[in-house]
């Protein structure tokens, strides 16, 4: 039984409750691409040893418990928050956004009881706990991660089809040596890149200003 199982399982049995929302993100700080959120209810006794925070984890163990937690859900919702959101209200409240949606759907399909967020505080009517790394804490959060890794993972991988030069099937968006000479050389993708982000904004304000002149 896992450390993460039981963490769970004592809420369930001092709240006297079955229907726990576990919640979590990818991609806070990467300079590209989406921030995704996801919402997961996992059946009161389903235990799997194998689910922990998704960076603990290789590719392929996460791509094997994404499929497996998708099976045996009780309820799960994924989001993937545009970079334009995160721009306009910073990546903090895109984040409380896309969690915010994902836990709407979820009381909206099932009868919610308590909500577990890996350091995120939300509007909810159920209590809430909210913890840091949570991932590595609670079984239901830990599969949120996962399922919000693995979708974002693969949203990276497709769209560095289309702008290949920035590496973005391998670096995912975050700021590795090639990701940066790429923007040095090519400059920044609108929508693709988050012009909020350092070294992203002063390339942005450097030709928005040229254009005054």
């Amino acid at each position: 039984m896992s450390k993460l199982f039981e963490f769970d399982q004592k809420i369930r049995k001092t709240e006297r409750i079955t229907n726990i929302v576990g919640l979590d993100e990818a991609g806070r700080g990467p300079l590209a691409g989406p921030v995704a959120t996801a919402a997961v209810v996992l059946p009161k006794d389903y235990q799997n040893e194998m689910i922990n925070d998704s960076k603990k984890l290789t590719d392929k163990e996460r791509r094997i418990l994404f499929e497996e937690i998708k099976k045996v859900a009780v309820a799960y919702r994924v989001i993937l928050v545009p970079v334009e959101t995160i721009d306009e209200i910073n990546i903090l409240e895109a984040d409380r956004k896309g969690m915010q949606e994902c836990l709407k759907d979820i009381e909206d399909t099932i009868d919610v009881e308590y909500v577990i967020t890996d350091y995120m505080n939300l509007k909810t009517v159920h209590p809430l706990l909210s913890i840091a790394k949570g991932d590595a804490t609670s079984l239901s959060v830990a599969a949120a991660s996962i399922l919000a890794k693995v979708t974002r993972d693969d949203y990276m991988i497709k769209i560095s089809e289309k702008y290949p030069q920035y590496d973005l099937a391998k670096n995912k968006g975050y700021g590795t040596k090639k990701h940066l000479d790429a923007l040095k050389h090519f400059g920044y993708v609108k929508g693709l890149h988050r012009v909020s982000f350092e070294p992203v904004r002063s390339m942005y304000l450097g030709i928005e200003q040229l254009k005054l002149f």
